[in-house]
């Protein structure tokens, strides 16, 4: 009797294996664009699973649980990172109906976040950038509504006595840290005013110059640019001087408030810090030594940002004065630049770690482009087209791995902004240099399911941002639109269609998953969260496991999803992914304005 059950349970064993195995399917990630997609563009969502998902989604309507559109499910057919076999899009493009929805298995009941299909879905979020962007003030901070850093700071490589007291307050503090860069200043000022000229009706009047509530008649971004410039006019206090850092990484002694930064530079703690002039040679107060061979950099892009303000401060009456105080800047800075043609570099003292700069060509050729809006004179467009073809395609883009910064800013905003002072025959060539980073991308996104086209390298945040601005940038100069999909598959990427499901922007969208746990001491000492920071971003899983002194303070909330290619985490502890930083966040503006709607 025995020996016949025996048999029969041999029999039938398999078939209770499958039938346990069906009872508890694989879990099924569905990941899209928190914040929405409007009504005329591509909207994708991407599922994954260890096995095969045998089933159709329905777009449902969040307020009543009616469904709209079934879809069937597209496998796809790139390289995985390895943590997942199967990989799959879901394409809704075909809906133009305005609302709130999510997608829903119809057979397992797997949901997705609620996400809107409106074209107001981006209304706002530049002004949120700009919150983030009033915290890293140094000086009066209205977020905190303290006063910190009064005594920055003392010179060194200067033409005056080393250690003499110079006026180096204001600016913002770069990022978690609160050192003070040229190179990130510079540009976070030059690019919140292009994304004012491109989109003026789009940003508002909240807050004051000081950042505090309550408007003053001028748009918020220009404020925020105006503190930039400001502190620009002070490190530039005669044409042929220039500091570009404030501090350095004797700052890195743990979680501070700005104002009792206990940092000790020599002159005890929360006192002066070193002021760095840029003098076009290697630096370093330590053993550590920057490279160096000129100022270009620097001096370029300041004038770019001076010139700029020049014209609208100019034309929209803004302050007269203040316009020709910026167009005399720019002309001095300029001139340093063309006078010591190279880059400087940030400066180290503890650590060999700094933004390692090495192009200077792309920001003479800016400069030279907005002086020559601004003035008329031809000399300077002359200029601008030898830098250009200085400049050319040289990018991160075709690479897979870069220096921290040495590519940077990463994007040649010169090229756009030469553009419509060209000839046609030069014009093609201005545009086949951003056709030529942009395809290199394309080519880089057709390797993965998530069609992202970046090397995850430090700051892999700021190199897309950067990318999704340069495809605005070459459809405003052209009228080609043949790279608008890919557009928006980047940008998708920043909100949660990644494979954590989180957005890459503290506190947006509003109730969705965001960075919370940032590599910040405001976060770290007071808990408080402040919307619109643009952390850091994804790094390859080598770059994460060969860091020094990184430790993490929970346990990985995105632990069943990481894949050993690429890695992030939510975590304080990890400066490499969530730090957020000032430079990528001013960076992000323009992408912000353009989706917005008027």
């Amino acid at each position: 009797m025995l020996s016949i059950f025996l048999h029969i349970w041999i029999l039938f064993f398999p078939m209770f294996l499958e039938a346990e195995c069906v009872d508890k399917p694989a879990e099924v990630y569905v990941r899209i664009n928190q914040v929405g997609y409007r009504t005329g563009e591509q909207k994708l969502a991407i599922l994954f699973s260890s096995s095969k998902i045998r089933e159709t989604y329905t777009l449902t309507y969040a307020g009543s649980g009616e469904g709209l559109l079934t879809i069937r499910l597209l496998k796809s057919e790139a390289k995985t990172w390895g943590a997942f076999e199967h990989y799959y899009t879901c394409d809704f493009s075909r809906v133009t109906e305005q609302g709130s929805f999510f997608l829903i298995g119809d057979k397992s009941g797997t949901r997705s976040p609620v996400f809107q299909i409106s074209d107001n879905a981006y209304d706002h979020l530049q002004e949120e950038l700009l919150v983030f962007m009033r915290q890293q003030r140094c000086g009066y901070n209205p977020t905190l509504d303290m006063v910190c850093h009064q005594h920055d700071g003392r010179s060194f490589y200067g033409p005056m006595p080393d250690s003499s007291y110079v006026d180096v307050s204001g600016g913002w503090h770069d990022a978690g840290d609160q050192l003070k860069y040229l190179i990130t200043g510079s540009y976070a000022t030059a690019h919140m005013l292009l994304s004012y000229s491109l989109y003026p009706d789009r940003f508002e009047d909240r807050c004051n110059a000081l950042g505090q509530p309550g408007g003053n008649g001028i748009p918020d971004v220009l404020d925020e640019a105006r503190w930039g410039l400001d502190w620009i006019h002070k490190l530039h206090p005669a044409p042929d001087q220039l500091v570009h850092q404030v501090a350095d990484d004797r700052d890195h002694v743990g979680w501070k408030m700005p104002d009792q930064d206990r940092s000790d530079f020599g002159w005890g703690p929360n006192s002066y810090r070193p002021a760095y002039f840029a003098n076009g040679k290697p630096q370093g107060l330590n053993k550590y030594k920057s490279e160096a061979t000129g100022v270009s950099n620097l001096a370029g892009r300041s004038a770019a940002a001076m010139a700029r303000a020049a014209r609208i401060w100019k034309e929209e009456a803004l302050d007269p004065h203040f316009a020709g105080k910026c167009l005399e800047a720019s002309i001095s800075l300029y001139n340093m630049g063309k006078e010591k043609e190279g880059f400087q570099q940030g400066n180290s003292y503890g650590a060999p770690y700094r933004y390692g700069e090495e192009t200077w060509a792309d920001d003479m050729e800016w400069g030279a482009a907005e002086l020559y809006k601004t003035t008329g004179e031809d000399s300077y467009l002359e200029d601008a087209i030898r830098y250009a073809r200085m400049a050319g395609t040289v990018s991160w883009m075709p690479l897979d791995t870069a220096k921290h910064y040495q590519y940077y800013p990463f994007i040649n905003m010169g090229h756009y902004a030469l553009y419509d002072a060209v000839d046609d025959s030069f014009k093609d060539s201005l545009a086949a240099y951003y056709r030529h980073g942009i395809e290199s991308c394309l080519a880089r996104a057709e390797k993965n399911p998530y069609g992202i086209g970046i090397p995850f390298i430090w700051c892999s945040n700021n190199l897309l941002t950067s990318l999704i601005a340069q495809m605005i940038l070459y459809e405003d100069m052209t009228g080609d639109d043949r790279y608008a999909t890919f557009l928006v598959q980047q940008r998708d990427w920043l909100f949660g269609r990644n494979p954590w499901g989180t957005s890459m922007f503290t506190g947006i969208p509003e109730g969705g998953e965001y960075p919370v746990d940032v590599h910040t001491s405001v976060y770290a000492l007071t808990g408080m969260e402040v919307n619109g920071g643009l952390i850091d971003g994804p790094v390859y899983g080598s770059i994460f496991r060969n860091l020094q002194g990184l430790l993490m303070n929970d346990p990985d909330e995105f632990a069943s999803v990481q894949n050993p290619f690429v890695v992030y985490h939510d975590d304080m502890g990890d400066f490499s992914t969530n730090e957020p930083t000032m430079d990528g966040t001013a960076g992000a503006i323009l992408m912000m304005a353009h989706f917005a709607a008027q």
